[in-house]
């Protein structure tokens, strides 16, 4: 079964606002000495490349317009 791109597009826009309350009042030398922190943003970075993989076997334009 084939998902629906807007699927896509809400799992990346939600991915990116974890990124952004995980980040939310650190420093670039917390994020480095949070294991746990890294790790968090990794997998949430990794979600949006998946997604935007995937979306981009549905729809290659919409997708590169993300990527730009």
């Amino acid at each position: 079964m084939q998902r629906d791109a807007r699927k896509y597009l809400h799992d990346i826009a939600h991915a990116a606002d974890l990124v952004l309350s995980f980040t939310a009042g650190k420093a670039l030398a917390d994020y480095q000495a949070d294991a746990m922190l890294r790790s968090a943003v990794e997998r949430q970075l990794g979600i949006i490349g998946e997604a935007l993989a995937q979306l981009a076997h549905l729809d290659e334009p919409l997708a590169a317009k993300i990527g730009e």
